[in-house]
């Protein structure tokens, strides 16, 4: 796909673009941007060369500038057709973890520190703080697919869209078979509306104090309850933006008791109780947590904010390009599942593969796998599935540590001090 002529002139800004001959051509382009660079230009380009040719030692494969003139040449749109086609491949190459019938996806959001420089301030805009300088911030959301750890979709955006709104966005990729769960902050009718009528179900927590109908609920102590949930006027306006109907919506209203002794209040489109009781429903939307592990991921170990330029393009190429390869990963981990399985049979505790073991092997490693021929791409892959499930992690349910609220720097990597490698 990657090689392929339509593929090339589909995601090069201008007809003009990757016509030459040149050091840099489309597809090694791409090979650069999904090894997860976070070295200097000259380092990553060295180390492509090394990969792309198998030698010891290679000479860089171009100079920065030619490098900074190719990416300019690329659309980001590339990385995101290529998450795309690698989450389709995923799903009919192997048999992903379902939710009874369900793909459980999660939607949340965060905000990423950017480069300091003016045209990525002007687009994406700026954090206020209440101490120090203002820091350049964008606002990061996706759909993930909890139970198999692919991310479905993902978008980077100016901090002045609101995670609704990205939300609403992901729900073109929902279907009959989704189950989407929110966290607090995303309850809106207008939003639920746009989900059920995208054929998918919902399953979210709602503040105990906003909604009239949840506040009932609460009083009366019944487990459950069906409730039909009325358009407001700030949904109406959205509801006339997106083409939904502003007829009530029949949903139903959980009751959690947690540990603690608080109970929490779920809304979800499930309403069929002798399919879905109420006791499932603490562990249903326990499930979503993997989604906040992975923002974990995305900036402690792909380092998503290590951003390799200082262009509001290059922050696009950056961010699409490492979700890519977090999948990537994901799937290489889904192919070794039943080894996996296998291995923790008979032992006190499950398994599963080291993400970060998994990352690490990638780096460089994913140039050789794209750039082998077939038969030696089949050998290669089948090494890198025999290492990972040398690396496995126990997992120990019910596992509870304090949150540790820690002061944090207000910019962790430098754009002008790279790691050598």
């Amino acid at each position: 796909m990657i090689e392929s002529e339509d593929f090339c002139n589909r995601f090069k800004n201008r007809p003009e673009d990757f016509t030459r001959n040149r050091a840099l051509p489309f597809k090694n382009l791409i090979y650069y941007m999904i090894n997860l660079p976070a070295a200097a230009y000259e380092t990553e380009l060295y180390h492509l060369n090394k990969n792309l040719k198998g030698s010891d030692i290679a000479e860089p494969l171009a100079s920065k500038s030619a490098l900074t003139k190719a990416r300019e040449k690329l659309s980001h749109m590339a990385f995101i057709e290529l998450n795309d086609y690698l989450v389709r491949l995923s799903q009919m190459r192997f048999a992903p973890n379902r939710w009874n019938g369900f793909f459980l996806l999660a939607t949340d959001g965060t905000l990423c520190t950017l480069p300091t420089a003016k045209p990525v301030v002007e687009h994406f805009g700026q954090w206020h703080g209440r101490q120090g300088d203002p820091c350049p911030k964008a606002r990061v959301s996706q759909l993930y697919d909890v139970l198999n750890n692919i991310s479905v979709a993902a978008s980077i955006t100016s901090k002045c869209i609101g995670e609704r709104e990205l939300a609403a966005a992901h729900c073109a990729h929902l279907g009959p078979e989704d189950l989407m769960l929110l966290d607090r902050g995303y309850e809106s009718f207008w939003l639920f509306k746009l989900i059920v009528a995208s054929n998918a179900n919902v399953c979210a927590r709602v503040s105990c104090n906003k909604l009239k109908v949840v506040k009932a609920f609460l009083q009366s102590r019944e487990p459950d309850r069906i409730v039909k949930l009325s358009c407001t006027p700030n949904s109406a306006r959205k509801c006339a933006e997106f083409e939904l109907d502003k007829k009530p919506l029949k949903l139903r209203l959980v009751r959690v008791d947690l540990p603690t002794g608080e109970s929490e209040v779920l809304i979800t489109s499930l309403t069929d109780r002798g399919k879905y009781p109420v006791e499932i429903f603490g562990d249903l939307y326990h499930q979503r947590w993997p989604v906040e592990e992975d923002y974990k991921i995305m900036k402690s170990r792909i380092q998503i904010e290590n951003f390799s330029g200082k262009t509001v393009h290059s922050v696009y190429q950056d961010f699409y390009a490492k979700v890519f390869t977090k999948n990537f990963a994901a799937i290489l981990i889904q192919s070794v599942s039943d080894r996996i399985k296998t291995i923790s049979s008979g032992r006190l505790y499950s398994y599963k593969a080291n993400v970060t073991n998994v990352l690490a092997m990638l780096r460089h490693h994913i140039v050789v796998l794209f750039n082998r021929m077939q038969n030696l791409l089949r050998d290669n892959v089948s090494k890198l599935q025999n290492l990972i499930v040398r690396v496995l992690n126990e997992i120990r349910p019910g596992r509870s540590e304090p949150r540790a609220f820690k002061k944090k720097s207000r910019r962790k990597f430098s754009t002008a001090y790279k790691p050598i490698s």
